[in-house]
């Protein structure tokens, strides 16, 4: 199922499922936010949606409302850095021998159609395509081979990030965390109707021009070992967000540099997940 965040009538958020061109909303079935319904499970989700559906759940046409970003208020936004061996190879950084984990926050998060908005001081903003794992039920210190009972589904995500602040120290949180700078959607996909989360087509168009072309099966960490590597110091909760990393192509690596400017339309794109448009404006 695709489950999404809208703008119902009073322009609130509201989770729904999205259906061809119809949204079924999910508040008559008690369901306040993703957050919540990712709580339930994949399959827990699923069940909840069809039983709401066959209630006669509220209906909306997805061309009359706004789609959001489907989660709004993550406890965790965590992102997985140089995780394809050729983006590492182009950033002329180390293989990595561990995950490398940073953390974005919910100022940078925007659905789909929101504007991408570059500071006027950051000379470097660039773009990265990933792919984004929803944590459904929570836990702690899972093991690789219980992974797939904690994702709730997937989603795209936009790392979006101003290379000459992210690199100006070791610490890469000035470069990543800055206002509007993680798009996410269109809609979540329900864990259930991804067999392999390692085996998806990953793209980033920017104006046309396809910048960013790969799968996922060239993560250097899977989902299994990012699940258990991050869980083993920190709870992870219904909602919480890993993004997985983004393969060769960035901009800043380029001869010459393609980097953000403004004007551009960035399209991310995962087999299954959508299209993730967003256009890009500098900071007025």
């Amino acid at each position: 199922m695709k489950f999404v965040t809208f703008r119902n009538s009073n322009g609130q958020p509201e989770v729904g499922v999205l259906d061809g061109a119809s949204i079924y909303s999910l508040a008559s079935a008690g369901i306040a936010d993703m957050n919540q319904l990712a709580a339930l499970g994949a399959a827990g989700a699923v069940k909840k949606a069809k039983s709401a559906i066959a209630a006669k759940a509220p209906k909306v046409s997805a061309k009359a409302t706004k789609l959001m970003a489907p989660l709004l208020n993550p406890s965790k936004l965590l992102c997985v850095g140089l995780n394809y061996r050729d983006h590492a190879i182009e950033s002329n950084m180390a293989i990595p021998k561990v995950p490398t984990i940073f953390s974005k926050y919910n100022n940078t998060i925007i659905g789909p159609g929101d504007t991408i908005i570059l500071p006027k001081h950051a000379t470097q903003p660039d773009y990265e395509a990933e792919l984004a794992v929803v944590i459904g039920p929570g836990g702690k210190r899972i093991s690789e081979k219980a992974w797939k009972k904690y994702v709730f589904g997937y989603m795209n995500l936009h790392d979006v990030s101003a290379r000459d602040l992210q690199l100006a120290t070791t610490q890469w949180l000035m470069g990543k965390s800055i206002d509007t700078f993680a798009p996410c959607g269109p809609f979540i996909l329900s864990a259930d109707e991804v067999a392999d989360p390692h085996a998806l087509n990953i793209k980033c168009t920017v104006s046309g021009e396809v910048l960013q072309k790969s799968n996922t099966k060239h993560l250097i960490f899977g989902i299994p070992k990012l699940i258990a590597f991050i869980s083993s110091v920190m709870t992870l909760e219904p909602g919480d967000i890993i993004s997985t990393g983004t393969p060769a192509g960035v901009g800043f690596a380029r001869k010459p540099p393609r980097l953000l400017r403004g004007g551009d339309v960035c399209v991310v794109e995962v087999q299954g997940l959508g299209k993730l448009e967003n256009p890009v404006e500098v900071e007025k």
